[in-house]
């Protein structure tokens, strides 16, 4: 009855949910499997950020369900966002779910999966559902513990939980709850014992990261408490990359864009939602700047590192949006040149200020919308890859490519993916490449620092 097998949907909080989730687990004698056919348990971290992701995981719930009508003692749980979303609604609509756990009970997990576990090997009455979605005072410093029994060569780490923006569009704030940050000496403390284990890349998640310890902590020099903490991380011995995400454009201050060209070991890669280049959709989405002052960020980014990778996300099809608006967003789009995006058709999303609005453009408008950025960004990723080709760049490996035989992967400072043929001594350790060929997602290249193995003997 311990082994679980836990399936995540959605964004990087989501997986770093998941691994914290995992590692309580083990602490507690768990076993975690790599697929749901050899679990006895099998949980579901699920997404509301659109209808489809919700969709996806009540209909996989909906699949599982079927197994457990065959195995009484199989568990079934829902977690993270459609949980605090939907609540007891999830309960009336898979009547076969043992467990429903909200944004700030991840770590209630192991305790609820052992109650309900003893019930099942006592001769008592099956337990009824347990529905675990209050809020809870300090759950932000529960997401801290890392699955240690292989090397975590990248590690994302969560500072802070939770919104106080207000976007009309968007759910998070009601899954997530209000801005909660952690206190920067646990982080930090995290991030040295992730170090000690041979992590060397981080990424520091918050849901708009730049605002952490805004409320919480006081400036000091005029440095923002998130800067003071990329500081801090950046002098932890071991960690040779750091990157954060997401950012807003509000609160990204002159301090912060500084951080670029003084703290070698932040990545010249930033992930910097625009979600629509007309100034009036921006209003109506409850994004409080414009399209010139999101410009005129990046340009100051490009100013102290022209080398830059940029990203960003852009939702197509907000109500109201006319030929006009979109084809702002497509000029500003196409002139910012963004290395990678997220394209998101819009979704209504319950109990947000945008729902009354309905979902009037139509799904053929969003399709055509969304195929056009596609289509820039297409290309300009493939020129920014072709352009690295014949040059040399160190990349972090990260372990063993899905296909190819001696194949390994890793990224570059700029977040690009490398593919290299190499020996799995490279796992964990930084090496020059000189890249052979590029398509617009992925660099092809070989190892040029003599003393590396290319291959196994």
């Amino acid at each position: 009855m311990n082994r679980v097998y836990i399936k995540t949907y959605g964004c990087q909080m989501n997986e770093r949910d998941s691994d914290a989730v995992a590692a309580m687990l083990r602490g507690k004698g768990y076993s975690l499997v790599d697929n749901e056919f050899d679990a006895d348990v099998v949980l579901l971290n699920t997404c509301s950020v659109r209808d489809q992701a919700e969709q996806k995981a009540i209909g996989k719930a909906g699949h599982l369900a079927k197994r457990k009508r065959k195995d009484p003692n199989f568990i079934l749980g829902i977690m993270g966002c459609m949980a605090q979303n939907r609540g007891d609604e999830l309960v009336d609509k898979l009547p076969d779910l043992d467990l429903v756990v909200g944004t700030q009970k991840f770590h209630r997990v192991p305790e609820h999966l052992d109650s309900m576990i003893a019930t099942l090997q006592g001769q008592g009455p099956r337990p009824d559902t347990i529905v675990d979605l209050a809020e809870e005072l300090d759950s932000q410093n529960t997401i801290k513990s890392h699955v240690d029994d292989k090397l975590q060569v990248t590690a994302f780490v969560s500072i802070m939980q939770g919104c106080n923006m207000k976007c009309s569009y968007c759910i998070v704030p009601k899954t997530r709850g209000a801005e909660r940050a952690r206190p920067m000496d646990e982080i930090v403390k995290e991030i040295k014992e992730l170090a000690a284990k041979g992590t060397r890349e981080v990424t520091l998640l918050g849901q708009i990261v730049n605002q952490y310890g805004i409320r919480e902590f006081p400036f000091v020099d005029k440095k923002s408490p998130f800067v003071q903490l990329l500081e801090k991380v950046h002098d932890i011995e071991g960690i040779e990359r750091i990157r954060f995400t997401s950012p807003h454009p509000v609160g990204f201050k002159d301090d912060l864009i500084e951080c670029y060209g003084r703290l070698p070991k932040l990545c010249e890669y930033l992930h910097f939602p625009m979600q629509s280049g007309s100034d009036r959709i921006l209003k109506a989405m409850r994004r409080p700047y414009s399209i010139e002052k999101f410009r005129s960020i990046i340009k100051k980014m490009r100013a102290v590192r022209p080398d830059m990778y940029i990203s960003t996300d852009v939702i197509v099809g907000f109500p109201g949006e006319t030929e006009e608006d979109f084809e702002l967003t497509r000029k500003h789009f196409e002139e910012i040149g963004f290395d990678m995006a997220y394209l998101f058709k819009y979704s209504v999303r319950p109990d947000t200020t945008a729902e009354p609005l309905g979902d009037p453009v139509t799904k053929e408008q969003k399709e055509e919308r969304n195929q056009i950025l596609l289509e820039i960004l297409g290309k300009r990723s493939l020129e920014r890859n072709q352009a690295l080709v014949g040059t040399v760049e160190e990349v972090l490996f990260e372990g063993p490519a899905k296909k190819g035989e001696n194949m390994f992967l890793g990224r570059t400072r700029g977040n690009r993916v490398v593919l290299v043929k190499a020996s799995p001594r490279l796992v964990g350790q930084f090496a020059p490449v000189k890249f052979e060929r590029a398509t617009a997602s992925t660099l092809f290249g070989e190892l040029v620092l003599e003393g590396v193995e290319a291959q196994s003997a």
